[in-house]
């Protein structure tokens, strides 16, 4: 791709990492398409964005955003009035409004289960860890993944705090509101009800909605053709 082209950056959200994009980026390279996965702190929403807007700025050129689950909320604000920004992709995430966080949304409809999946654990710079259950990692996160794939993703899971879950979208100008967005999303994911994503797609206009049937939370796992043909849309438009 030439240097004016938008790099595709790839963020991840709680209880994954980086390498939950691999099946993405492996299309995406395919294609020639510049792409970098950004490694999601879990920490504060706050802090969360300002590292990725660290990564934008690094990249100097224009960039398509991406997220996943938690990633969704950090997106919305790193790219708020940020001229860099072209395009936003939800996978399965949170697309939040000033005021909202992510357990705020999970429940405004039913149909998550995650809060009796997690495990919880104080840590000394404040606050609480959260993890989903080993156990409960395969039904909870990506029921349609393999039982033995589905281990080491419950083993490599990143938590989160409870302090980023629960940070509540600062900005008065949330991204979805002056960028163009592209909704992809499963309708048996148990962490975001499909009835939120359907909402939060339908609020923000977006330009295209994807909605898999049978898939997990974990859709960038185990459905990457749909994310990476709604990445594709985004940078053509």
């Amino acid at each position: 791709m030439n240097e004016q082209s938008p790099v595709v950056v790839l963020v991840h959200g709680a209880f994954a990492e980086s390498a939950s994009w691999n099946g993405v980026v492996e299309r995406l390279q395919a294609q020639s398409i510049d792409v970098v996965t950004a490694p999601n702190p879990l920490r504060s929403l706050d802090g969360d964005a300002a590292y990725v807007r660290d990564v934008i700025a690094g990249i100097g050129r224009p960039v398509v955003l991406v997220a996943h689950s938690y990633g969704g909320m950090v997106i919305t604000e790193a790219a708020a009035e940020n001229p860099a920004v072209k395009a936003l992709v939800y996978v399965c995430a949170f697309a939040p409004d000033q005021g909202e966080n992510a357990f705020g949304l999970s429940v405004q409809f039913p149909g998550s289960t995650l809060g009796d999946a997690l495990d919880t654990y104080p840590v000394s710079t404040g606050g609480n860890d959260l993890r989903i259950k080993p156990a409960l990692f395969n039904h909870q996160f990506c029921a349609d993944v393999p039982a033995e794939q589905a281990a080491v993703m419950a083993a490599t899971q990143r938590p989160a705090t409870d302090v980023a879950l629960t940070g509540n979208l600062v900005t008065a100008s949330p991204a979805w509101k002056t960028i163009p967005s592209w909704f992809v999303f499963s309708d048996e994911d148990l962490n975001i009800p499909v009835a939120l994503h359907r909402f939060m797609a339908e609020r923000a206009g977006a330009k295209d909605i994807r909605e898999v049937a049978g898939a997990s939370h974990a859709l960038s796992v185990s459905a990457p053709e749909p994310v990476t043909a709604a990445i594709l849309d985004a940078l053509s438009a």
